[in-house]
């Protein structure tokens, strides 16, 4: 085997811990805010200025992670080609957490989210406790559509590699991509965001996230695509910045989150364009690990599995005891929100069996010589 070529690539690593960090913040202002029909204190349609953050990384925060998880399906599939094995390490890692951890553990989330919109005020009190259950581990899937869209597009790719051998020529022509076609991809994306969404659960665009993922599986994965982008570096990220605010001052007052918004073109041709531009960050600046930066990137599938229950929690209990106004609720919700994270994590991946039904952890062992040898998503 070539240990080149297999060489851990860590400025992955490093993007998806900094895009958690801002899921994190994302979501706990967006707690507080009076757009979503999402709020603790927030009176419905109100506005604030901290709200432009929620504008400005929304079209473009989870789509990297989904480019991301698509650059480490193909590493993974690269280290090991058995479809087989590949989707038996995904059905683990990503579905047993998102289907039976919601009755293991997160219905917990479940009674906390329905406790912040008053759901249980709409339940009737002969409703059998059974059927509640079930209700607020529904309740309660809250971050975790994300590994099931994972597992959905897993599952996908590995019918793909199946069904033919030709599917790799592609991957082997985009590394030659010219910077200028890369940008162009701007314009499938477009598309792509017009589909495959799914009515009411507006989180599900399977339409703009899977293309994303085959992006990054097909595209991105070229370690020759980013080095292009690289090269061009200061002026994609400007052009990116001052479309996001220019997007953020377009939509300012509307829902951002509705399809209406976030599938419009102009949303969307920024959101790709940010990714664009965070993918063609110089290596010198994301390459790198140290301690700190391996410790985030350890810890960062779990901040993103038990931010939102240490978030909500706060958040609940701020609104239902104290009188605090909203900028002193955000700022102890949102260190909260990393610390009951973190907290919950250590002390879950210790359990064995909440360990394997919560976080698709076999055991520490086995977690530990996964991660020494590619990352994962």
């Amino acid at each position: 085997m070539n240990d080149q070529k297999f060489h851990r690539r860590y400025e992955l690593d490093n993007i998806r811990f900094i895009t958690v960090i801002l899921v994190v913040i994302y979501h706990t202002l967006m707690m507080y805010n009076g757009l979503t029909g999402i709020r603790t204190v927030v009176p419905e349609g109100t506005i604030h200025l901290r709200d432009s953050y929620l504008y400005f990384v929304y079209p473009w925060f989870m789509s990297i992670l989904f480019i991301i998880s698509g650059i480490s399906a193909r590493i993974s599939l690269e280290r090991n080609p058995s479809g087989k094995q590949f989707l038996k390490k995904r059905t683990v890692r990503y579905l047993i957490p998102s289907t039976l951890g919601l009755f293991v553990f997160q219905w917990i989330q479940g009674c906390l989210s329905m406790k912040i919109s008053d759901s249980f005020a709409t339940i009737p009190d002969t409703t059998p406790k059974f059927v509640l259950w079930m209700i607020m581990s529904l309740s309660g899937t809250g971050v975790l559509w994300y590994l099931q869209v994972l597992w959905l597009y897993s599952l996908i790719l590995v019918i793909i590699r199946k069904l033919t051998k030709k599917q790799e020529k592609l991957y082997q022509k985009t590394g030659n991509l010219p910077v200028w076609a890369i940008l162009l991809t701007i314009l499938p994306a477009v598309l792509f965001a017009q589909i495959l969404n799914i009515p009411v659960i507006e989180t599900y665009r399977l339409g703009i996230y899977g293309f994303a993922f085959f992006s990054g599986y097909y595209i991105f994965a070229h370690e020759e695509i980013p080095e292009k982008l690289s090269r061009y570096s200061i002026p994609l990220l400007i052009v990116s910045v001052l479309a996001g605010i220019g997007c953020t001052v377009y939509f300012w007052g509307r829902n951002y989150a509705e399809y209406s918004a976030v599938n419009h073109p102009i949303s969307v041709a920024y959101g790709w364009l940010m990714c664009l531009a965070v993918l063609g960050i110089p290596k010198k600046y994301l390459a790198f690990h140290n301690s700190v930066t391996d410790w985030l990137s350890e810890k960062s599938f779990g901040l993103y599995m038990f931010h939102y229950l240490g978030m909500s929690l706060t958040a609940y209990l701020l609104n239902q005891y104290t009188n605090l106004p909203e900028t002193v609720q955000i700022l102890i919700t949102l260190p909260a929100s990393f610390a009951i994270g973190y907290a919950v994590f250590e002390i879950i991946s210790r359990i064995p069996v909440l360990r394997f039904c919560v976080l698709g952890i076999k055991s520490e062992k086995s977690e530990k010589s996964e991660r020494s040898k590619t990352h994962v998503s």
